[in-house]
């Protein structure tokens, strides 16, 4: 079992994120401390040679004052109580035949014979006499004096090694709670920063089983994965807010096609029944075509709504003259308006231009002017008005009909509604959703303003440029 949830973890986002997180926080302190030891390990050096350096600068002048033997008596009495730090020093002929070497006995570990075999050179005056059993070495550096004899000092790096040996003994201390340090601090900073994303997977999981209400729970500290949270929530609400419209629309649809599908069996019906009358079979038959063309109709007009809505509907956008526009819809309409006896009144600049379909325009303000005319009595009158509005064009269409009931006004877009109102007039109550779709596609918006009795006002706003 553990054998097969191992490639699992190990591929997982989480594994691999607090496998990051931890191995550069482990190497970052660990280069850290291999810089500090390098650093350390320099000083310690430069500082050791600054000390040679210093001492034989003392001891030369000594030397040039008082000579050789009183120079060696200082330099014995000087190591009688030095307990510190202890200097080599070597006094050699220009042959490097040794005359003075001081305390002889602290150099045990060291192979003094060798130095004799190296040359003394004035250009070349550091050497390095490694110990005959450890890792440290005895650093030298040589001057030629005024009588012509060399000056050697030199100091055992033995206690720089044990310095440096403690810096790597504490090294290794300190790298094991460091290792544990950023193990358990990549897991707590991969475990908060997934955090989002497995809400998101708990979340499709449980939309996956039918709980619909499931949303993302939101951190709310407003960096990136708290917006896709955010965003995720959205998605969800208008994936539920399109399912629900769907449901609703598709319930409409069905009992609207109830009713047209019924009357076509029914004259099929009776065709059948009637035995070779052909007048009432092409009446039928008729009949039958007028109700296929309305059903067609509708699922056309649901098609474009849809559409619309998901904004992947065609627009053939082209510079047009709104006045132009109102003058042909209108006259599509004026002869219905003035056999019903409703006047019809166009105020409108022939300076306003803007960029849209005209077809699908035309085909909003149709059923806009199509609804005015058909809802107001004789007598009354229809008033389309187009007006420039700082960065916006605006069409009102404004009538003296029957208005719209205050309940029905927040649904009058919804697909395949009818108010009290429309129920008498012939119609698939789509004609406003297709108007408000079609609107919205050109990025503008529409609001009506109406009372029931005293007529409506729909106000169509739109981008001057687009």
């Amino acid at each position: 079992m553990f054998l097969k949830i191992l490639p699992k973890t190990y591929k997982s986002s989480g594994f691999r994120l607090s496998a990051w997180y931890s191995a550069f926080f482990i190497l970052s302190s660990a280069l850290l401390l291999i810089v500090a030891y390098f650093f350390l390990s320099s000083a310690l050096k430069k500082q050791n040679r600054e000390e040679i350096l210093s001492e034989l600068n003392e001891l030369e002048s000594n030397y040039d004052l008082n000579g050789l033997t009183l120079f060696e008596k200082e330099v014995s009495e000087y190591n009688k109580y030095q307990r510190k730090k202890h200097f080599f020093i070597r006094i050699a002929e220009n042959s490097n035949r040794t005359l003075y070497i001081s305390s002889p006995n602290l150099w045990k570990e060291f192979d003094l014979n060798l130095i004799e075999k190296f040359t003394l050179d004035a250009n070349k005056s550091w050497f390095q006499l490694p110990a005959t059993e450890g890792d440290y070495i005895l650093n030298v550096v040589s001057r030629r004096l005024n009588d012509g004899r060399w000056l050697q000092v030199g100091m055992s790096t033995e206690d720089l090694e044990e310095i440096l040996e403690r810096f790597q003994k504490i090294f290794l201390i300190i790298m094991f709670p460091l290792v544990l340090l950023g193990l358990s601090g990549g897991w707590i900073l991969a475990d908060r920063t997934l955090r989002p994303i497995r809400h998101i997977i708990q979340t499709v999981q449980s939309i996956e089983i039918g709980k619909m209400k499931a949303r993302v729970q939101r951190s709310n500290t407003g960096d990136e994965l708290d917006e896709l949270s955010r965003l995720f929530n959205e998605m969800l609400d208008k994936i539920s807010s399109l399912i629900e419209g769907m449901k609703n629309s598709l319930d409409n649809v069905a009992h609207d096609l109830r009713t047209p599908m019924t009357r076509l069996r029914n004259m099929a019906e009776k065709a059948l029944q009637v035995d070779q009358n052909v007048d009432f079979c092409r009446e039928a038959l008729s009949d039958c075509i007028e109700e296929s063309d309305s059903i067609i109709n509708m699922l056309v007009v649901l098609m474009d709504i849809s559409e619309a809505e998901t904004g992947i509907l065609s627009l053939d956008r082209k510079f047009v003259n709104i006045s132009s526009l109102l003058a042909r819809v209108v006259d599509m309409y004026e002869y219905v308006a003035e056999e019903k006896g409703v006047k019809l009144n166009v105020n409108a600049s022939d300076e306003l231009y803007t960029t849209v379909d005209s077809n699908r325009l035309s085909q909003a303000l149709a059923n806009l002017l199509d609804n005015a005319v058909k809802y107001t009595a004789s007598g009354g009158q229809v008033k389309i008005e187009s007006y420039q509005n700082k960065e916006e064009l605006v069409i009102c269409i404004k009538d003296t009909g029957t208005g719209i009931l205050k309940k029905d006004l927040s649904q009058i877009w919804n697909r395949l509604y009818r108010g009290d109102h429309s129920h008498s007039q012939k119609g698939l109550g789509l004609g406003l959703s297709l108007v408000k779709a079609i609107i919205s596609a050109h990025n503008g918006r529409i609001d009506v303003i109406s009372n029931s009795g005293k007529g409506s006002t729909f106000t169509i706003s739109l981008p001057s440029i687009q």
